[in-house]
């Protein structure tokens, strides 16, 4: 990565800080900002690092866990944190368990169970959130607003484990308006069940919506593309 294409991420970067900054001014809350370095190869984190970025969030176990890897060993002094935040197969908990910090994205009790197990027992719990599909898409991860509480009930009784929150992916919306509506939905079902599990991080909004989500009542924004710019992912035209 050259100085030129560091500067244009640390750019980007501060341009994200300031406008979130102001959101939640607005709001009269504190919002974490998450990057998103899926693709986007260690380099990259190092220079968004470089100007004071810590939470980062990967897609992908293994080329997160490398990325993790190579983080660690390079910049020890880093207090880096790491969520994952895709979809997670029961063959990649193992991986995950053994590196991430945060897993955002548990939609059923047999992952949460495998990454209970798989949890080193040298490292801090994992802290867990449960992914909601708060639109009923089928094509997408999560459990459904309907069955979120048995869920909450079985992941806060394994061990190794820390229940923090909630996070939702709705679906693309272009107004406001039709941004907002899934977004209320999800902070309405968070103050309902966060007071009865503890739970303190509501993640919601990445870069089209991120400022309606910190209105909506985000705790933790996950951005990308307007950090470390355009995605190319490999084979796709």
């Amino acid at each position: 990565m050259t100085e030129v294409q560091a500067a244009d991420i640390q750019g980007r970067l501060a341009a994200v800080r300031q406008a979130l900054d102001a959101a939640a001014d607005r709001a009269g809350r504190r919002v974490e900002l998450m990057a998103v370095s899926k693709t986007f190869p260690a380099e990259a984190v190092e220079a968004a690092a470089a100007a004071g970025q810590r939470i980062f969030g990967e897609n992908y176990a293994q080329e997160g866990c490398a990325k993790i890897e190579a983080l660690r060993a390079a910049h020890p002094e880093l207090p880096l944190v790491w969520h994952f935040i895709g979809p997670l197969q029961s063959n990649k908990t193992r991986m995950v368990a053994e590196h991430f910090d945060w897993v955002d994205s548990v939609d059923r009790l047999k992952i949460a169970e495998r990454l209970s197990s798989q949890r080193p027992e040298t490292m801090p719990d994992l802290n867990i959130m449960i992914e909601v599909n708060i639109d009923g898409e089928a094509s997408k991860s999560g459990v459904a607003p309907g069955a979120l509480e048995e869920l909450l009930e079985a992941v806060r009784g394994l061990p190794r484990l820390k229940l923090r929150g909630l996070m939702t992916i709705p679906a693309p919306a272009q107004t406001h308006d039709e941004q907002m509506k899934p977004l209320a939905a999800m902070r309405a079902l968070f103050d309902r069940l966060a007071p009865r599990y503890g739970l303190d991080v509501l993640s919601m909004g990445m870069s089209a919506d991120m400022l309606t989500a910190v209105e909506a009542g985000s705790t933790m924004v996950r951005v990308g593309s307007a950090i470390f710019g355009p995605r190319h992912y490999p084979g796709r035209a």
